[in-house]
């Protein structure tokens, strides 16, 4: 009995690996967080757990538990039939005949109730809920769990209790990350490692703990999810080489990879490979080259990539897993552009198809192949893709595979669009909308929402597509966690695949004199771009939003909502009390964008900015994109502050150095910029409790020039208010850390080198002992127990932005609203230090005034640099912007 246990659990183990590997891939661009989910074992069938992805050794002994755990563990039987019905059951799960697998699950629970074995049946009930989580049943696989616990409350307090509860609370913490109820699951998921540490079951309790990262990073809780996984590492370090430890470092390896830690997963990676290939295990070895190849490609080598997924090929043994590997080159061939290789290779994988059994497995392979294909249109032809996808179809409708059937036809109705059949690709994408309509399959749903508003705009109907268009924006807003759950590079390409969904509905709003109401909601997409893309920045979604009214807010301020469309850019402005106003500039995106790269560089550019014509001639192109077809009315509504959502290019020009002919905007109005309105705390700045942090480095480090003025900035601050110092040997980041956690200092001012990138991993500040990554700036922000109000202004003297990068605002507007801070005053480009010295000293004399907003106070200090002669030009002055609370 126990020799044919041990032989199906490595059946078991390596279809993990494998199903495992289908889901963790992040090369699959086509196949988003849920279609992975499809591909896997009940017990990853969520869309959150691909972020973190649970250890290998998770999804095998929780599949042993379905046939292995419940025949040790239950009552003696006194026949065979219940060991040969289980089996069944899990065979036609692992073939994905789960309506089949339920009702025979069903039939093992009456059997185990009849015969009083309560192990057994919390077992089977406990294996339903898994089948009814894959099914998306929520509420047939709560009542399924909750009825495992109350049959675990009548057994014994024993070892083999303890274990069996430890086991029903993984499944349920899966379950309610599922259901968007992260924190649940984590203290769920908490209470299981705690279980497996009182038996003493390490390998429980790591895998719970890897659960729990997941959970954390759902939340947000960047720091902490990081932590824990530090401290798994030490702990497998200090195990012995075995199985457990090779999947748990390969998985561990794909977390770090998704959370952007690249050098830190192959490293992780790198380790698994030599253990598993000490112990000549192929299949382990198979999937580590395969993440390794994912983590090159994130690496930009794609090179390097292609070769671990050819030697994760040879190494496999499994037809699923070779398939894999060679979907992954073909992706990343196609995106190459290589194609006479992907040519060469459709023919293996169409050869490897034939060899695997009718399951979910071989229904995704096609349709991740059709897709692939789809973006190679050189590869092979219409019909041919077709019906790759029509047997997928057919095989999902035979397996009653809903949410793959599905997905099926809506890239078959994709296939139809690029050839523009519309009224077929119509027809096809709304009967894939409706297979999922009752179904969580928000993931799919905007998808094919998407799909269906653009058929109906290329048919002219364009009602009917802001209809379409608006459901998939609000099926995005309801999956928004899932989103970033993943690496925002590959996995999930937003550029590609979620940003377009915004820019095209409000496109579609702007035209032809939109109403009122029109308007409002292009002013919403405007904002959930904004939300859209910061969390895709930082790979999580726990920035909490409030819907707010510049009436509610400031009375003297005005509000521009831009977006860069592909032919124009379009502005809606919103002044206290009054309708919104919406102005257009018909102009390519290359147009725009080539106008401000040339703005951006005569102003901040060495070279560039001796050329005031060209600077004044550029400033006023954009002004009068901007503002004067506005400006009569600020005028009238007595404006004093302009407050921008800003898009593109534009993120990285200093509208304070616009110019309207006669002066500087900054001569006439207080500039602040918002990532988005919604993201505003509208409180002012309480002026008796100022107190300031500040740090800085003026001599050079880490390949850095020195910053020689950076000491009398300082000093001058400490001049006008309070303020603690912390200046080179002393700027370290356990000293800074130490000094947040003394005292809660409402501003907090560092005056060193740093820079902001679209990269979150490439944005950071420099201390004296090294980099500090934005996380990290976060993390020692708000690790002050005492910081119970959020710190009111972050001030960076000495950053920039990088050059030609339209998304590296993102971080500095990330900076502000992840650090807990309501504002951050930052300059765009590095800016001569005495410049900067002689800015602040002003800025802070303002700041210290009773009644002088934010804005102001920049502004003011901004003007007193303008008026010294050597210092009249706006690279001087104008890099600073003011991001957040205004007030």
């Amino acid at each position: 009995m126990e020799e044919g246990l041990r032989k199906t659990e490595g059946r078991i183990g390596r279809f993990a690996i494998i199903s495992l590997i289908l889901r963790l891939s992040p090369i699959i661009e086509e196949v988003k967080m849920n279609d992975l989910t499809a591909l896997t074992i009940g017990i990853l069938s969520i869309a959150c757990s691909v972020e973190s992805a649970q250890a290998l050794e998770s999804q095998s002994s929780i599949l042993r538990n379905w046939v292995s755990q419940a025949s040790l563990a239950a009552s003696p039987v006194t026949n065979n039939q219940q060991p040969t019905l289980e089996q069944e059951a899990q065979q036609l799960y692992e073939r994905g005949q789960y309506t089949q697998a339920a009702k025979l699950l069903k039939q093992i629970i009456h059997n185990y109730a009849s015969q009083g074995d309560r192990v057994g049946e919390v077992i089977a009930r406990r294996n339903l809920a898994l089948v009814y989580q894959y099914t998306g049943e929520w509420q047939q696989a709560q009542e399924a769990i909750a009825q495992s616990f109350s049959l675990l409350q009548q057994l014994e307090d024993t070892p083999d209790r303890t274990r069996l509860l430890a086991q029903t609370l993984e499944v349920q913490g899966k379950l309610q990350l599922s259901l968007a109820q992260p924190e649940a699951a984590f203290l769920t998921w908490q209470q299981a490692s705690k279980n497996y540490q009182q038996i003493s079951d390490p390998t429980g309790y790591t895998r719970s703990q890897i659960n729990q990262v997941q959970a954390l990073r759902v939340i947000g809780f960047y720091a902490q999810a990081t932590e824990t996984l530090e401290q798994i590492q030490k702990t497998l370090v200090e195990e012995p080489d075995s199985l457990l430890k090779a999947k748990a470092l390969q998985s561990l390896g794909d977390v770090l990879q998704k959370v952007g830690k690249y050098d830190n997963s192959q490293a992780t990676l790198e380790a698994s490979l030599a253990i598993a290939k000490n112990l000549l295990n192929s299949e382990v070895v198979a999937t580590t080259l395969l993440s390794l190849g994912n983590t090159k490609r994130l690496q930009q080598q794609p090179e390097a990539a292609l070769d671990y997924y050819q030697q994760a090929f040879e190494e496999a043994t499994s037809p699923d897993m070779q398939i894999q590997a060679q979907l992954n080159q073909l992706n990343l061939l196609v995106k190459q552009e290589e194609w006479s290789q992907a040519t060469a290779l459709v023919p293996q994988i169409q050869s490897k198809l034939t060899e695997l059994p009718p399951n979910q497995q071989a229904i995704y392979a096609r349709i991740n192949l059709a897709r692939s294909l789809l973006k190679g249109k050189r590869i092979t032809n219409e019909h041919n893709i077709a019906q790759l996808l029509a047997t997928a179809i057919h095989k999902a409708q035979n397996l009653g595979d809903k949410r793959a059937e599905a997905y099926g036809l809506g890239s078959l109705g994709n296939l139809y669009e690029q050839h523009q059949r519309w009224e077929e690709a119509r027809k096809l994408t709304e009967k894939a909308l409706f297979i999922i309509q009752d179904r969580d399959a928000s993931d799919l749903a905007y998808q094919w929402q998407w799909q269906l508003g653009r058929i109906v705009k290329a048919q002219g109907k364009p009602e009917q597509a802001i209809i379409a268009y608006t459901q998939s924006v609000k099926s995005l807003k309801s999956i928004r966690s899932d989103l970033v759950g993943v690496n925002s590079n590959i996995r999930f390409s937003f550029k590609e695949s979620v940003e377009p969904v915004y820019r095209e509905l409000a496109e579609l709003l702007l035209q032809s004199k939109p109403s009122q109401a029109n308007l409002q909601q292009a002013r919403e997409v405007i904002e959930d771009l904004q939300l859209a893309e910061l969390d895709n920045f930082f790979r999580d979604a726990c920035l909490n939003t409030t819907p707010q009214s510049i009436d509610d807010i400031d009375s003297t301020a005005a509000i521009f909502y831009t977006i860069i469309l592909d032919n124009s850019l379009e502005v809606i402005v919103a002044l206290p009390g009054q309708k919104l106003h919406h102005y257009t500039t018909n102009l390519s995106q290359a147009e725009i964008e080539d106008t401000l790269t040339k703005l951006r560089a005569s102003l901040a550019s060495k070279r560039e900015r001796i050329f005031d014509n060209k600077r004044f001639s550029l400033s006023q192109i954009v002004y009068n994109w901007l503002i004067s077809p506005i400006e009569a009315d600020l005028a009238a509504n007595n404006i004093e502050n302009l407050v921008f959502v800003l898009d593109g290019g534009l993120r990285n020009i200093s509208l304070a150095a616009l110019h309207d002919g006669n002066r500087y905007v900054i001569e006439k109005y207080s500039i602040a910029l918002a990532p988005s309105l919604e993201l505003i705390d509208p409180k002012p700045l309480a002026r008796e409790q100022i107190q300031v942090l500040s740090g800085g480095l003026t001599e050079a480090r880490h390949g850095f020039e020195a910053l020689p003025n950076v000491d009398q900035e300082l000093q001058r601050i400490q001049a006008q208010v309070p303020a603690d110092i912390l200046l080179n040997q002393s700027f370290t980041n356990i000293n800074f850390k130490t000094a947040v956690n003394d005292t809660p200092y409402p501003i907090v001012h560092l005056a060193t080198h740093g820079e902001f990138s679209s990269s979150n991993e490439e944005t950071f500040l420099l201390t004296w002992n090294g980099k500090l990554q934005i996380e990290d700036i976060n993390t020692l922000l708000r690790a002050d127990t005492k910081q119970t109000q959020p710190i009111e202004l972050l001030v960076l003297s000495a950053c920039k932005t990088a050059a030609g990068d339209n998304r590296a605002a993102l971080g500095l507007a990330g900076v502000a609203v992840r650090a807990g801070a309501r504002s951050t005053a930052a300059s765009l480009w590095y800016v001569n230090d005495e410049a900067t010295a002689l800015l602040m000293n002003h800025f802070y004399q303002e700041l210290a005034k009773p009644n002088v907003t934010k804005t102001e106070a920049l502004r003011q200090a901004q003007l007193a640099v303008l008026q010294e002669k050597e210092f009249a030009h706006p690279y001087f002055w104008s890099a600073f912007v003011l991001v957040g609370n205004w007030l």
